[in-house]
């Protein structure tokens, strides 16, 4: 009868013991998860402040490249284009060639 009982209580033990092994294995489990996780967020937050940027940059690139469509619909720019490409002038324009 005393075999048994002190069976019984080394069972329970064993069980008491197998019962905290898992929960410290689900806990460090648990733990190398989180940290992972947390890595992955720096990684995601830093590639999201840098594609922010990007966008800014295009933004801007967008706003100048609109200016210059509009400044390309102007006589100016027509003026401008005429005389350095195609060498035109007005008809009471005088022009002055440097000696070289």
């Amino acid at each position: 009868m005393r075999k048994r009982i002190r069976w019984e209580r080394k069972k329970k033990r064993l069980e008491a013991r197998l019962i905290v092994f898992a929960l410290l294995a689900l806990i460090v489990v648990a733990a190398y998860g989180n940290l992972r996780l947390r890595a992955k967020r720096v990684d995601y937050d830093k590639r999201e402040q840098e594609l922010l940027a990007q966008i800014q940059e295009e933004e801007k690139r967008t706003e100048e490249i609109e200016e210059l469509k509009k400044y390309m619909e102007t006589k100016m720019f027509v003026e401008e284009i005429a005389k350095e490409r195609l060498g035109l002038v007005y008809e009471d324009e005088i022009l002055f060639k440097a000696k070289e």
